[in-house]
């Protein structure tokens, strides 16, 4: 396909050795029945710079964005130095999205202490959500309604990061409200929304929360992850689900993402760009190369890329 790209900042990733700290999700607390995708058993190894590589091989990587992947909490900022290391000997990856607890007393203290390491731009702290859309969570303690919660996430602005914003599909219009009062966040949302049921009407519900969210200037998009629970790989609704997406936010609001190693458990990276490729092929060229590498790169401030 000749509207591959020739440059690519993968704006959403995962690294870990297990021998280097706790990740309870893969070595204690294995749930197939809680996780998104099912049975993730395949993750329960260490991913690390070499496993990402062999992943994207053959790939035009030019920089990538590291996302906390649910270390012990505690640990939290021992990933953050970790990933320090992992960057001074690899050479990625090129920007950190830490973990911060909002609702800890010492929330503008983590902040602080991750913000003075120097490839930190973001923070992802998950709110509470509900099961599925038939069920609230709404104003329960970490929900989006939580004063608590939604004051560690208003901190932000002043250190200078941004937040990457991880909710289902039914919570984006609640998204839209919890952040539209807090001056100067800027977000990325994760994961295209998550559109998790790709009937009629669960994309209308989807579309709508997705429209609310364009609507804030300050709301950028990864285009990522289209996994689906308890079905297979589906691109033709991923293309629509894209180009939807796009065509609310605008190319200068959208960028891609792998969301590896989880993505994998769908579908290898290189369907993943393929798809996404098939997507953007309607627009022009800037356009496409600003969500394959432009925008990541200004949003999460790394080094000017080629391509």
């Amino acid at each position: 396909m000749d509207m591959l790209p020739t440059a690519i900042v993968d704006a959403h990733h995962h690294l870990w050795h297990l021998a280097e700290g706790r990740f309870p999700w893969l070595q204690e607390g294995y749930d197939a029945s809680a996780f998104f995708l099912g049975d993730y058993g395949s993750l329960r190894q260490d991913f690390g710079a070499a496993a990402y590589r062999a992943a994207t091989q053959g790939l035009p990587i030019v920089a990538t964005v590291h996302v906390e992947a649910e270390r012990a909490r505690a640990e939290a900022l021992a990933e953050t130095r970790w990933l320090h290391a992992v960057h001074a000997r690899e050479g990625f990856p090129n920007a950190v999205v830490a973990h911060v607890d909002f609702l800890g007393p010492d929330a503008d203290a983590q902040l602080r202490a991750h913000a003075a390491w120097p490839l930190v731009r973001g923070v992802r702290c998950k709110p509470r959500t509900a099961r599925g859309p038939g069920e609230t969570v709404r104003g329960q303690p970490g929900s989006l309604q939580d004063p608590r919660w939604l004051a560690g996430l208003g901190l932000l602005p002043a250190h200078g990061l941004l937040w990457d914003a991880r909710v289902p599909y039914w919570h984006l219009q609640e998204l839209a409200e919890a952040i539209a009062g807090i001056s100067g966040l800027q977000v990325v949302l994760e994961h295209t929304g998550l559109p998790w049921d790709r009937s009629e009407a669960g994309l209308a519900h989807w579309r709508q929360g997705m429209a609310a969210l364009a609507a804030l200037p300050g709301v950028h998009v990864k285009l990522s992850e289209f996994g689906l629970p308890g079905a297979p790989w589906d691109a033709a609704s991923n293309v629509r689900v894209m180009r939807e997406t796009v065509a609310l936010f605008g190319w200068q609001r959208c960028m891609f993402a792998s969301n590896l190693p989880v993505s994998g458990l769908r579908a290898p990276i290189a369907e993943v760009v393929r798809n996404v490729a098939e997507a953007l092929a309607p627009l022009d060229p800037p356009a496409r190369a600003a969500i394959w590498h432009g925008n990541a790169s200004r949003v999460y401030r790394l080094a000017p890329t080629a391509g």
